[in-house]
């Protein structure tokens, strides 16, 4: 099926979104008894595999500590069940789009569907897993697709941000139509901050890492790129404003555990903030490829020729 095909279908028979927007279901949390009871996402997830069927359970359900749980990827389904293709009821699909929206900030949401929409149809051509059981102990609830990976784990994952590493980008080659453009714009900001020295240290001229090379290194790492500490005041401000902005996206509570392992690690002044001559769109020096990194923290931002982003914000095991 073309990317139009698929768009005209979606439109045709309605997709997670339109279902969403016939009414939300107001979830109780007191129905959910995993090690989160506070998340409106897990809440969803809860609702969502006491939902499921043997059946289902057989093709979605795993272990907890299943070898796809750790599997990250800008192109992948993690299971053959596509969202909008008849495997799911309308509650469930609605309880998916429950999750997403637990998982987001209202902004970051929209962003999100449009990125779906955009890049592969809609929310009905990606798939989900549960691994574990939320009714029992750790879980996770995995989404994925094209451009995209999201988790809700309810902190069952010890130290880590997001539930693990997480993926998203956007398949539109003009750059500045590129949903995620402004991040660039942002961080680029950072840059142009800096004195003739300091820019001399943060352009890195040798080729990026690999997008998916976003192992934590904890203390004793390398980094690329200038740290934060050797920066002035005012230039730290920018820093500090960057990484609001690309938080922003996420929810509240998400966003204050990745403030919180950076500030166990080091905070802001131990991360390092690096950009690549490689891949600049248009030859004009808004650097499209850029990583941030410390000791608990790796944001690769590849944008050229399109965006991919890794991000895995955790203490090194």
């Amino acid at each position: 099926m073309t990317q139009q095909s698929r768009r005209n279908f979606v439109k045709a028979v309605g997709g997670v979104s339109a279902l969403a927007a016939l009414g939300t279901t107001h979830l109780s949390a007191g129905l959910f008894t995993g090690p989160s009871t506070n998340g409106a996402a897990e809440t969803a997830v809860g609702e969502f595999y006491k939902s499921l069927s043997d059946a289902q359970k057989s093709k979605v359900c795993f272990d907890f500590n299943h070898k796809l749980r750790s599997r990250i990827n800008a192109n992948w389904h993690i299971t053959e069940e596509q969202i909008g293709f008849g495997f799911y009821s309308d509650r469930q699909k609605m309880l998916i789009d429950q999750v997403v929206r637990g998982l987001t900030s209202k902004e970051g949401y929209k962003t999100l569907i449009k990125q779906m929409e955009e890049d592969d149809g809609g929310m009905d051509y990606y798939a989900v897993a549960v691994f574990g059981n939320p009714e029992e102990g750790k879980f996770e609830f995995e989404l994925t697709g094209r451009h995209l990976t999201i988790r809700a784990d309810g902190n069952s994952v010890d130290k880590a941000a997001f539930g693990g590493p997480i993926v998203y980008g956007h398949g539109d080659e003009d750059v500045k139509a590129n949903l995620y453009y402004p991040q660039t714009k942002k961080t680029n900001e950072v840059f142009k901050s800096l004195d003739a020295e300091q820019a001399k240290k943060a352009l890195v001229t040798t080729k990026a890492p690999k997008e998916a090379a976003v192992q934590i290194q904890g203390k004793g790492g390398k980094f690329p790129g200038i740290a934060v500490g050797d920066l002035q005041d005012d230039q730290k401000k920018v820093v500090h404003s960057a990484l609001q902005f690309l938080l922003a996206p996420y929810r509240e509570e998400d966003r204050k555990e990745v403030m919180q392992i950076v500030k166990e690690s080091g905070g802001v002044d131990a991360l390092h903030m690096a950009f690549y001559t490689q891949g600049d769109l248009g030859s004009d020096k808004t650097w499209d490829i850029w990583r941030v990194e410390g000791p608990s923290f790796v944001w690769h931002f590849r944008g050229a020729p399109h965006v991919h982003a890794y991000i895995n914000i955790a203490h090194k095991s």
